[in-house]
């Protein structure tokens, strides 16, 4: 599809990727963006048009289901990390994080699937991450939540095809967002994030993967856990040591 004269809905708007995926798409010649937030108070990007959202909250996805009727474009960015380990952390945090990062998605793509279909098919980009496919401590529900998404994605992808409608998934390592604030390392700049995506969407691209990092651990997953688990290791050390 064309981003040009496209009508989007971005969630997580309100900065952040987010707001760079709002504004590459103006910038890109969408004829209408929705640019949503829990707070929508908190948008600050001129041209778009502003809705209230909680992916969470199934009565607030179906509320902007009906208040955009000319969605093509489909843009699930909205997401959280709380920190949490599996096995010490809690159990609450780690369902928060799957209802958001995963069933969040999922609501968003089941509510918004029928409007896509009757606007010609469309798209929706998952906004992933290269953790759907490794770990680390202080992050394994994350992890275990983009795993769960990338699975999802995979399974409506196959499904949402024979209404005509792409399904990206957009996978990277860490943004220069405040989600990775703390990380003293290469980050790519939200914009070129979202470049990246949409241009895979114009390709008619079920996959793209954003930044070197993603490349180089979705090339590791054919290896034995050990030696991905290994190989991981000496490549975090590499990164932080850079």
């Amino acid at each position: 599809m064309d981003i040009n004269n496209s009508v989007a809905l971005v969630t997580g708007a309100n900065r952040g990727l987010g707001r760079a995926f709002a504004q590459r798409l103006l910038e890109r010649g969408a004829r209408k963006v929705y640019a949503t937030a829990r707070r929508p108070e908190t948008v600050d990007l001129p041209g778009v048009e502003v809705l209230p959202l909680d992916i969470t909250d199934l009565s607030s996805v179906r509320a902007a289901a009906e208040a955009a009727q000319d969605v093509s474009l489909l843009v699930n960015n909205a997401g959280i990390s709380t920190g949490t380990d599996l096995v010490t952390g809690s159990l609450e945090a780690v369902r928060h994080e799957l209802e958001t990062n995963m069933f969040g998605h999922l609501h968003m793509i089941r509510e918004f699937a029928p409007t896509l279909a009757g606007n010609g098919g469309g798209a929706v980009v998952n906004v992933l991450s290269a953790m759907s496919w490794f770990g680390g401590k202080g992050a394994n529900a994350y992890h275990v939540t983009k795993a769960a998404a990338w699975a999802m994605t995979n399974g409506v992808r196959l499904e949402l095809a024979e209404q005509g409608t792409l399904v990206t998934a957009v996978h990277l390592g860490l943004a220069d967002t405040d989600m990775a604030a703390g990380w003293p390392v290469h980050k790519i700049a939200p914009s070129d994030l979202a470049d990246a995506a949409l241009d895979g969407v114009e390709a008619g691209s079920a996959e793209v993967l954003a930044d070197q990092w993603s490349r180089d651990v979705k090339s590791r997953l054919p290896l034995t856990p050990e030696e991905f688990n290994a190989a991981m290791n000496q490549a975090m050390a590499a990164l932080l040591a850079a």
